[in-house]
C-alpha cells in the first residue's frame, strides 16, 4: 500500500445497548506504521480495534479504514484486508499447530508450501504436531501470528499481544513486527501500558473513556 492514511476516524462513536464504549475518537494513522493504543481497563482500547477490524459498527461520527468506508461501506472487504488477533486467537484446539494452518492455508487459497516458511519464521518448526490447546500463551501469540503472515493481511490489530510474555518473547515480537513493517504492512496493538522497546519506535495514542487523552505524533 502507498504511503498514507490507512485509518481515519472524525468523532467515531460506538454504542453497545446504548452505553458508549468509543465516545468520539478521532484519529488518522499513516500506511506502514507502528501505533500503540494504551490505556486503563474500560478505556476503550479493543472496542477502537474491533472497529477497525470491521468486527462492530460504526454508531456515528465518521471513518474509513483501508479505503473502507465504516459507515457506508462494505464491512466484509474491510475484514479480507485486516488481520485481527485478540487474546486467545482463533484456533481449533484439538487439531495441531500444522493443521490449523492447512486449515487457514486453504481457507485463504494460499499454497501449502507456504506453511513451513511462516512456522520456521514463528519459530514454531518444532510444534508441528502439538495441538494448540498444549501450547503456552506465548506459543498461542506465534501461531497467531503465523497464521497472519500468511493471510498476507496489509493491516495487522493485535489486542494486548504482549500479555504474559517474557522477555524473549518480548524481544521476538519487536523483531517480527519491524520486519512486517518495513515489508509494507501498518500494526496497530493495543497495551494497558506504554511499548518500550529498543527496537521499535512506535506511534504511542492513550485512550481515556473512550476518546483520545494524548496522541504523541
Amino acid at each position: 500500500m502507498p504511503k498514507g492514511l490507512v485509518v481515519a476516524l472524525r468523532e467515531a462513536v460506538v454504542l453497545s445497548s446504548g452505553f458508549p464504549l468509543l465516545s468520539g475518537v478521532n484519529l488518522e494513522l499513516e500506511a506502514q506504521s507502528l501505533s500503540v493504543i494504551t490505556g486503563a481497563n474500560g478505556a476503550g482500547k479493543t472496542s477502537l480495534l474491533r472497529l477497525l477490524a470491521g468486527l462492530v459498527s460504526l454508531s456515528s461520527g465518521e471513518g474509513t479504514v483501508a479505503g473502507v468506508d465504516l459507515a457506508k461501506g462494505d464491512l466484509r472487504q474491510l475484514r479480507r484486508r485486516v488481520g485481527w488477533l485478540g487474546h486467545e486467537g482463533s484456533f481449533y484446539n484439538d487439531l495441531s499447530v500444522r493443521e490449523n494452518l492447512v486449515f487457514a492455508a486453504s481457507a485463504l487459497a494460499r499454497p501449502l508450501k507456504d506453511i513451513d516458511s511462516v512456522l520456521e519464521r514463528v519459530g514454531l518448526r518444532s510444534r508441528l504436531e502439538t495441538t494448540t490447546k498444549a501450547l503456552s500463551a506465548g506459543q498461542r501469540r506465534r501461531l497467531g501470528l503465523a497464521w497472519l503472515l500468511l493471510r498476507r493481511a496489509e493491516l495487522w490489530l493485535l489486542d494486548e499481544p504482549y500479555a504474559s510474555l517474557d522477555e524473549q518473547g518480548r524481544v521476538f515480537f519487536d523483531a517480527l513486527l519491524a520486519d512486517v513493517v518495513d515489508a509494507g504492512a501498518t500494526v496497530i496493538l493495543s497495551a494497558h501500558d506504554p511499548l518500550r522497546s529498543a527496537t521499535l519506535r512506535p506511534r504511542q495514542i492513550v485512550l481515556r473513556g473512550g476518546r483520545v487523552e494524548s496522541d504523541d505524533s
